[in-house]
């Protein structure tokens, strides 16, 4: 009876201790797992990271250089200089329409150059001068316009609605000079629709060669 008491206790000792490895490794494993998933969490939040980080880098909203923006004036362009071109724009056509010539001239450069509607007309400032002062101004409301940007020079277009003569169209550039964005060259032109494009244009080589 002692023998097997005691081979019994031998075997539940066995029993045990083969119990207490088994429950070990299960743990160890258990462990590795975790830090094997850590691991893995670590490096993907480190590659989403990267990612996001990348992604900024080459958003087109870090780079106004090129960026082209479409507005319906100032107060929605979407950086500091196209916001403060944008506005050079829009007093242009509030001070032509008020006549209020000192103000207007003074959005351009002095070596500015304005060119009109007619073939004739491209004008420096003070021959656009002496051709705006005796007049009483005129009138472009602003539609639409895209504005992209090069470092200190800004290109523009825009759609406008002259009271006179319907829908209208400027072009041109802005360089930031002294710190302000002053208006280098400015065009004025008239859009045809294509449809009525040749019976416009054969009106006007006859007229041309009057």
């Amino acid at each position: 009876m002692l023998k097997d008491t005691h081979a019994f206790a031998v075997k539940g000792t066995t029993v045990n201790r083969a119990a207490n490895m088994s429950r070990a490794t299960k743990a160890s494993r258990a462990t590795n797992i975790i830090r094997i998933s850590l691991g893995l969490l670590l490096s993907a939040l480190m590659l989403g990271g990267l990612n996001v980080s990348a992604q900024a880098q080459d958003s087109p909203t870090q780079s106004a250089q090129t960026q082209d923006t479409q507005v319906q004036g100032a107060a929605t362009t979407s950086n500091p200089d196209q916001q403060a071109a944008a506005q050079v724009l829009d007093l242009l056509n509030q001070y032509s329409s008020d006549a209020d010539w000192d103000k207007y001239f003074a959005l351009y450069r002095k070596d500015g150059i304005f060119i009109g509607t007619d073939a004739s007309e491209r004008w420096g400032m003070a021959e656009f001068e002496h051709y705006s002062r005796p007049t009483k101004g005129w009138r472009y409301d602003l539609t639409k316009r895209h504005l992209i940007q090069h470092g200190d020079v800004i290109l523009f277009d825009e759609l406008l609605n002259s009271p006179a003569y319907g829908v209208s169209r400027g072009t041109g550039t802005l360089i930031k000079t002294d710190g302000n964005w002053k208006i280098a060259q400015y065009h004025l032109s008239f859009p045809i629709p294509n449809e009525i494009a040749k019976q416009i244009t054969t009106e006007i080589k006859a007229a041309n060669k009057q």
